[in-house]
């Protein structure tokens, strides 16, 4: 599919302006509740046309002045769909006394709306998951508005998504302290459909999180492509998934993050299948990028001093497991050191001198094949750079 006609769709946080903005024109009387359109403009200028539903309209006496209004928008992830794509953002305006001179706008979370429970996410431990720019955008609508009137008392915006917390069980919120719901996110207001950067986002926030909630001085990341390694770790070390960033295939991307970060020590754990390709300086292990599992294998065992008809064998190879059936244990060491000696060199080039990276690799049948000097140190999340390979074989 042609990239340039993927189309766009909008972030729960514009979802959340746009139903904000038509609930407070129409909770002033500067909006017909038949009207069922209304105009955003978006944090680089963009506007943006939405479409509103299930309005309702809160009096308290008469029904001349109401006093509180809801408006939603149906979430729209366009041709990169996630697991927000068609849900109703809510918003729901309502007046209060306010709380001093001049204007007070308050926005919080409602049913579905995720709550901050561990530090170094975008909002503080206990607020809801309303990321500072669609707080922004939803406060400059109101603001406009209530300018417009002439209004000076208080103003209350409760966002919510019915079921925002079933949904939340399918996300990354869980592992990231957020409990409860759903988040309010957007940076540009657009949903590009670039669902790699979206992982990626996701990666750098989850490795800012275990950052934040570790003390001083123990800086540490534990870092797997995927389940495998999430369960290894796990039975090899009883370090759970919650302590675990997972990468996918995005290894050198993460190291630079990690390093960003100021992180001290990164650890990565994973199965030979896949981390066998950083060995041929593969920093992106997606097959779509790369694959020369059995060429570096073969390559390897050239360097380890095995015969070439062996490393002819190993070219033939499918799986990185069938390679290593068809060597002894013997042979195995001495390919699993030349193959960790150079997984350690690309890292460690990639990780540069702030960052001491260790990686520990294995296999399903052969269980740990090889680990770096300061891997079992950083497991421990304490952390030190290696200076060689230690190898182990489990028969």
């Amino acid at each position: 599919m042609d990239r340039q006609k993927l189309r766009r769709g909008c972030t729960t946080g514009t979802c959340a302006q746009g139903a904000a903005k038509a609930a407070a024109e129409l909770l002033f009387g500067i909006r017909e509740a038949e009207e069922t359109e209304v105009w955003v403009e978006l944090p680089k200028g963009e506007r943006r046309s939405l479409r509103i539903r299930d309005i309702k309209i809160e009096y308290k006496e008469t029904k001349k002045f109401p006093v509180a209004v809801s408006c939603a928008v149906k979430k729209d992830s366009g041709d990169d769909p996630d697991i927000t794509d068609g849900v109703l953002v809510y918003s729901k305006v309502r007046r209060t006394p306010g709380t001093g001179p001049g204007r007070t706008v308050t926005i919080d979370g409602g049913a579905g709306i995720g709550r901050v429970t561990k530090p170094g996410l975008d909002q503080p431990v206990g607020a809801a998951a309303i990321n500072r720019v669609p707080r922004q955008m939803i406060l400059k609508e109101v603001e406009i508005i209530c300018g417009e009137v002439g209004y000076e008392g208080g103003i209350s915006v409760e966002l919510s998504i019915p079921g925002g917390g079933e949904l939340a069980k399918r996300t990354f919120n869980p592992r990231l302290g957020i409990e409860g719901g759903l988040s309010i996110l957007g940076t540009s207001g657009i949903v590009e459909p670039m669902s790699e950067q979206a992982i990626l986002d996701t990666i750098y926030l989850e490795m800012k999180v275990k950052l934040a909630g570790q003390a001083t001085g123990r800086k540490c990341l534990v870092m797997a492509p995927g389940n495998y390694g999430l369960e290894f770790l796990e039975k090899a070390y009883g370090i759970q998934e919650a302590q675990v960033v997972k990468c996918s295939n995005f290894i050198g991307q993460s190291v630079d993050m990690a390093r960003e970060l100021g992180c001290g020590g990164l650890l990565l754990a994973g199965h030979i299948g896949k981390l066998v390709k950083v060995a041929g300086g593969i920093m992106n292990t997606h097959s779509a990028w790369a694959d020369c599992r059995m060429e570096i294998l073969s390559a390897a065992a050239l360097r380890a001093g095995l015969p070439a008809k062996k490393a002819r064998e190993l070219l033939a190879c499918v799986t990185a497991d069938d390679a290593l059936s068809k060597c002894s244990a013997d042979e195995r060491r001495l390919l699993m050191g030349q193959v960790m000696e150079k997984m350690m060199q690309y890292l460690r080039l990639r990780a540069g001198e702030d960052l001491a990276v260790e990686a520990v690799t294995f296999s399903k049948v052969y269980g740990i094949l090889g680990k770096s000097a300061g891997a079992d140190e950083m497991a421990s999340l304490g952390f030190k750079p290696g200076e060689r390979a230690i190898l182990m074989d489990n028969e």
